[in-house]
């Protein structure tokens, strides 16, 4: 079964043993994290989200994704340039089971983000 699922302002499509790479979240290398934002589930489709459905993972590592370099130049009167270099923190996952109902009861710490107003 598949399911659709909301973090990081991204959606994505997972099923049991897929790995992903999401927006970086509160957990250490190993800790079980569950996702309640479900969008759907199967064939069930949730007006916005479907209730009691959750989707949980392992956290395997936190990783950064590849340097995205931007170059700005400026040619006119003053010759200036400038480089700048990003890397994006993410977490990689691996989706052990998708629940359709009950997730409520499972006892599995709710994934936040790292940089939500909760944990600021």
């Amino acid at each position: 079964m598949f399911a659709v699922l909301k973090t990081g302002g991204k959606q994505y499509k997972v099923q049991a043993g897929d790995v992903l790479r999401v927006e970086k979240l509160n957990a250490a290398a190993g800790d079980k994290v569950q996702f309640n934002e479900i969008l759907m589930v199967g064939q069930t489709l949730g007006a916005p989200l479907v209730d009691g459905a959750c989707v949980q993972a392992e956290v395997i590592d936190q990783i950064k994704a590849d340097k995205v370099i931007t170059f700005v130049k400026r040619r006119r009167k003053h010759s200036s340039q400038r480089t700048r270099g990003h890397r994006q923190q993410l977490t990689l996952l691996r989706v052990t089971d998708v629940l359709a109902e009950g997730a409520a009861s499972t006892g599995v710490k709710t994934a936040v983000g790292a940089r939500t107003k909760e944990n600021a």
